[in-house]
């Protein structure tokens, strides 16, 4: 199919191919739900979207489920689990498309699973991806500039994430909720959407908030809730799972447990340890919003930062904000290859470098010794902290190349060497 779409993209006029395209994906939603059997109807589906935390909340969702013995599936940007089952998601899309989240879903409900968690990002509700998925809840975790190339504006991507929460108000689901974070900028915009049970969830909520590079606690309802998941932006995820929860009228003592139990998030600031005596994360931050983020969680620590920018031929205006905040909060900056697509990779770190006031970056084109590097300037209690590809499982070169990667794998590998 994709070769398809290939060489149709080659033989029609551009213009003509963009406004086929629309018609193209909506029929292979609607071909993929005939195909199998419309099966969100059969399971009850909360699906989650946003700018950030989109992975995480899915995570804290179907922990806090499984902990209140639900049987459940995930399909989100980092696997894809049916009951005990679970893989890597390898496609470097949140939600793949060619009929896959309706297989999917047909094969949660012929497993006996009772949930579906699911990721839903602008791309696939762009694509249409998501119709015809009859959704119970969705979750909206925050809104900011993105996919600018890819949807034309920031307000049609506005609009693309506002489709999803539209595809909730159309669902033919009994008590539906939208869960909404109410101190994000763009939350009146959903909570304009018609649906009778819209739930609203604030930092406010959370008090005697403790926040530490180990461990991160607050109290919400009087019940002390603990993570060893760092950042304020982990709070706010773990508000909108337990917000959900409620709707499912689960004890906010399994909801304590289910979190407490869920010790690491795949690239998700995920520490790797192989015993060194600095700290090691990998965080999938390729926002500017969500590397200051990060770069916050470890406030105590001096940090190298190994970055890219976000890929080639998308985005560039983050390249800029995100050389200044790595220039802002790192001792040390060592800037290398990323996603360059078909633009040149070093171009791409160049083009950051010029940013650089404070401290002029190291340029190491390649990943791995670049992440090497890091780690013989890590002195005693520093952090080094990777960015921009979390558990990304290609580096995407020319013409579709993908070269195979994994941070956290070579982290571990560069680390043992130091021994």
């Amino acid at each position: 199919m994709q070769k398809i779409l290939s060489i149709l993209k080659k033989l029609v006029p551009k213009k003509l191919f963009k406004m086929l395209q629309p018609i193209y994906h909506y029929t292979l939603a609607l071909a993929g739900a005939l195909l199998y059997r419309f099966p969100s109807k059969q399971i009850n589906v909360v699906a989650v979207t946003g700018t950030k935390g989109k992975t995480s909340s899915v995570e804290f969702v179907n922990a806090i489920l499984e902990e209140a013995g639900k049987k459940t599936a995930l399909a989100g940007t980092l696997r894809f689990k049916i009951g005990n089952e679970s893989k890597p998601n390898l496609y470097k899309m949140t939600m793949p498309g060619r009929m896959f989240i309706q297989k999917f879903l047909r094969q949660a409900v012929d497993a006996g699973c009772e949930y579906a968690v699911i990721e839903i990002s602008s791309e696939a509700a762009k694509q249409y991806r998501n119709k015809f998925i009859d959704l119970n809840a969705l979750i909206f975790t925050n809104l900011a500039p993105e996919h600018i190339e890819s949807h034309g504006s920031y307000e049609k991507y506005v609009e693309a994430k506002l489709s999803i929460a539209k595809e909730l108000e159309k669902s033919c689901k009994k008590d539906k909720a939208l869960i909404v974070n109410a101190d994000d900028k763009e939350s009146e915009k959903f909570l304009k959407i018609n649906i009778t049970n819209k739930i609203e969830y604030s930092l406010c909520e959370a008090t005697n908030i403790v926040i530490s590079e180990d461990f991160t606690k607050f109290t919400y309802n009087g019940v002390e809730i603990g993570t060893v998941l760092p950042g304020k932006f982990n709070i706010y995820n773990i508000l909108g799972a337990i917000k959900y929860a409620e709707v499912e009228k689960i004890n906010l003592d399994v909801i304590k447990k289910a979190i407490l139990k869920l010790k690491e998030i795949g690239g998700r600031a995920q520490r790797i340890e192989e015993g060194q005596d600095f700290k090691v994360i990998v965080d999938y931050a390729h926002t500017p919003d969500s590397l200051k983020a990060i770069y916050e969680a470890y406030s105590e620590s001096t940090k190298i930062g190994v970055l890219g920018s976000c890929g080639g031929g998308r985005d560039k205006w983050k390249r800029k904000e995100m050389a200044e905040i790595a220039d802002k909060y790192c001792e040390k900056v060592i800037l290398t290859d990323e996603d360059p697509y078909d633009d040149e990779p070093k171009e791409i770190v160049e083009d950051m470098a010029k940013y650089f006031v404070r401290k002029k970056p190291e340029i190491i084109m390649d990943r791995r010794e670049a992440i090497a590097t890091a780690f013989k300037y890590a002195k005693s209690g520093d952090v080094v902290i990777i960015t921009g590809k979390g558990t990304d499982p290609y580096i995407m070169r020319k013409n579709g190349v993908k070269e195979k990667w994994s941070d956290a794998e070579v982290a571990r590998e560069e680390l043992r060497k130091l021994k």
